[in-house]
């Protein structure tokens, strides 16, 4: 160990661009992290999302528009539009302690309303990484109609 720390700086200075672009990703890294761990709400794979339908009784809100939601949605999800999203309607307010998962298409929805959800006060909330195509790809069920 000492040995290598002794040719360190003769490294450093050998390869002064493969350093600095390592401590480069290491800064990045470091902040993505630390903004991750700020936001409040957090991130989950459809098979975490299956264990909190299944363990936890939670609410899964399907941000997709009607003809999508149609066209197949994850069992037990409640559709809402966008723009008719509220995380102040009478309905939400009264589940703030619950878990609620929100989802859509591609996941980029859900993300900032799980943030607005967050806002709100609510203590546990979720989004599908990767919306319906992430839970398709894994073979997740999916129930077509309006639900």
């Amino acid at each position: 160990m000492a040995d290598i720390l002794h040719r360190l700086p003769e490294f450093l200075g050998n390869h002064f661009y493969l350093a600095l672009g390592f401590v480069g990703v290491l800064v990045a890294l470091a902040v993505i992290e630390a903004q991750r761990l700020r936001r409040g709400y957090t991130a989950v794979t459809p098979a975490g999302l299956t264990q909190l339908i299944n363990r936890d009784d939670a609410l899964l809100i399907d941000l997709s528009s009607q003809q999508d939601f149609e066209k197949g949605h994850i069992p037990g999800a409640k559709q809402v539009s966008m723009s008719q999203f509220d995380p102040q309607s009478k309905e939400l307010i009264k589940i703030k302690e619950q878990p609620v998962v929100v989802v859509c298409k591609n996941g980029q929805t859900s993300a900032q309303a799980a943030q607005r959800l967050q806002k709100a006060g609510f203590v546990k909330v979720f989004w599908l990484e990767g919306g319906i195509g992430a839970w398709n790809e894994a073979h997740m069920p999916l129930t077509k109609g309006r639900g």
